[in-house]
């Protein structure tokens, strides 16, 4: 699966909005409607307001009649009253919708993201899909508070100012509106400013993040290395172009907002020298002109919000099709329609390869490759690096699919079997253990959360956990620390293992889960790794060939292929690659 492409296909027309709306809005339809409603009392009291600036000026103002000041001032009072529950209402009600709508956003595109092919997580950085997640999904609350508030809100509040001003005078209305039309070439223009600068802004974002995850993961070598200054200046250079770009999109929703004041002035002008006159000749109250005055002015704050919310839009949208794409993404690597049963048991859990051929594009990484792992027995992998090994095991579990070739467990075609079944045959302990930010209850209790306490304790003795816990104050109940920083490795490898114990599959993947550790950690390990593997059918990559002497087989892979395979004795007897291997490493 190939690396997110950022040349995205624009959605058109209402596919997006549609999308949105069906997915994460509609179910919110009874609350909306409340909304909207407040959002009409919220627009209206506007028209309200500026209608009853005529009688203040006419009849108290002008007039004087002394009982207007009450009826006036009492009907001003109740609109304002009603303005501001209203407006509270409906604002708290779209950012509630807003933010759990975010929220079930996130917590979808996750579980979706999960799902694809493990070959797309090679492809695509995790600082990149963190910032879809976070940075690009809030997009969504910005489209729910900014877009769908202004069109409840400020449109009633257009259709109510416009209804007064036209009553006053439609004439005055006409001039002081005259110059919309020139807006609309200049305001496209700057929407496809906004969305062609806030699609790079979120690229720059996910390099950005990129950065980040790789200084916060990496900070041991960095410091080792010195190289903060050089990791600083790269962050750096991420982050002026992300500003850059955003600087673009900001200019062009302020460029709207300032083209719609413009012609603001313009409308304002008009009205002035036209209706002045009128005023000064006696044609028109002060009332009038002031009501009409006041009508005006709030009719172009709305619609200065509208243009706002017109960039806004274009903004979200750049985010919303950047989510949009990923969750059209599906994952090819399935449970098959019709699965064949399989029981698990250990003694059908052989493995076969034959003739399996996988490239990584243009690179091969299997060359034809056969071979057997029998039921109960310890088949040891071994090879230069890049020899395939570890494609193997992410093989014979699906995480990735051949080009050609059969893979067979118990008889049976991997790809036969129902996907979640199929992994669950296996127990996997790599070089790498890893481990939550969590206790080391919850670690060992991944592969299995349903079990009792006993098997959780067999499973703490079996891999030798307990021999470092007990000294621990909290025992099984202290944190394992971010990726296991408050272990040390052979007691992170413990752990791993003794999750593998617990777990109980009947295929053990061992992927050099003692090359990191230190002669005494290597020996814990070790001895707790052979109970692990008593029973079991055991496929095991090691480097370190002292730990595979007593494999039941042993098989020699290089460039993709089987070279050689047999015993320990035979392979030396033979000489080859594995004799080899084993006298250099014991010369060194």
């Amino acid at each position: 699966m190939a690396a997110l492409q950022e040349n995205i296909t624009r959605s058109r027309g209402w596919a997006l909005p549609l999308w949105l709306w069906r997915g994460y809005f509609r179910k919110y339809l009874g609350w909306i409607l409340i909304a909207v409603l407040l959002m009409s009392v919220e627009g209206a009291a506007l028209g309200g307001i500026s209608f009853m600036v005529g009688p203040m000026f006419d009849e108290v103002f002008v007039g004087g009649n002394k009982d207007a000041v009450y009826w006036v001032g009492g009907i001003m009072f109740v609109v304002f009253i009603a303005r501001a529950a209203a407006g509270f209402g409906q604002s708290l009600i779209m950012s509630i919708i807003g933010l759990w709508s975010v929220a079930t956003m996130r917590s979808e595109l996750v579980r979706h993201v999960m799902r694809l092919d493990s070959l797309f997580f090679q492809d695509n950085s995790p600082g990149a899909l963190i910032e879809r997640v976070n940075g690009d999904t809030a997009a969504i609350e910005v489209a729910w508070n900014s877009v769908f508030s202004a069109l409840g809100r400020d449109v009633i509040s257009l259709v109510a100012l416009l209804g007064v001003a036209i009553s006053i005078d439609w004439v005055w209305t006409l001039v002081a509106v005259a110059g919309v039309p020139l807006l609309v070439v200049p305001v496209a223009l700057l929407h496809r400013l906004i969305h062609t600068a806030t699609r790079k802004a979120r690229q720059w974002a996910a390099v950005v993040t990129t950065r980040l995850d790789e200084v916060f993961h990496g900070i041991n070598p960095i410091k080792l290395n010195t190289l903060e200054d050089d990791q600083g200046k790269r962050f750096e250079a991420a982050q002026n172009a992300f500003v850059a770009t955003q600087i673009k999109s900001n200019a062009g929703q302020a460029g709207v907002v300032a083209a719609i004041d413009l012609v603001a002035g313009i409308g304002f002008l008009a009205v002035m020298i036209y209706g002045g006159f009128q005023i000064i000749e006696g044609q028109k109250t002060v009332g009038e002109f002031m009501s009409f005055f006041t009508a005006m002015a709030l009719i172009f704050e709305p619609l200065r919000r509208l243009g706002d919310v017109s960039g806004l839009w274009q903004a979200a949208v750049a985010s919303l099709e950047r989510i949009h794409m990923v969750f059209e993404l599906k994952p090819t690597i399935l449970s098959p329609t019709d699965p064949v049963p399989f029981s698990g048991d250990p003694a059908q859990s052989d493995v076969v390869l034959r003739d399996v051929s996988f490239s990584y594009g243009e690179a091969q990484v299997l060359d034809r490759l056969s071979l057997v792992a029998e039921a109960g027995k310890t088949t040891a992998l071994v090879g230069a690096s890049g020899a395939g090994k570890s494609t193997v095991f992410n093989i014979l579990t699906r995480l990735i699919e051949p080009q050609s070739g059969t893979v067979q467990i118990g008889g049976n075609p991997v790809a036969s079997l129902e996907l979640e079944k199929l992994r669950a045959m296996f127990s996997v302990v790599t070089q790498d253990a890893a481990l939550f930010d969590e206790s080391l209850r919850e670690n060992i209790l991944v592969g299995r959360p349903d079990a009792s306490e006993d098997a959780l304790r067999e499973a703490v003795d079996a891999a030798l956990v307990a021999n470092f816990t007990s000294a621990l104050e909290k025992g099984l109940s202290s944190e394992a620390g971010p990726r296991g920083s408050n272990l040390s490795g052979g007691q992170r490898q413990r752990i791993a293992i003794a999750r593998a114990v617990l777990r109980d599959a009947p295929i053990l993947l061992l992927d050099e889960p003692t090359s990191a550790l230190d002669t005494q950690s290597e020996a814990a390990v070790q001895q707790a790794l052979d109970r692990l593997r008593s029973g079991r059918t055991t496929l095991v990559i090691a480097h370190r060939l002292s730990t595979i002497q007593h494999a039941d087989k042993i098989v020699v892979m290089d460039k993709g292929k089987v070279v050689d395979s047999g015993t320990h004795d035979q392979l030396m007897e033979r000489g080859g690659i594995y004799a080899g291997l084993y006298k250099l490493q014991f010369a060194e």
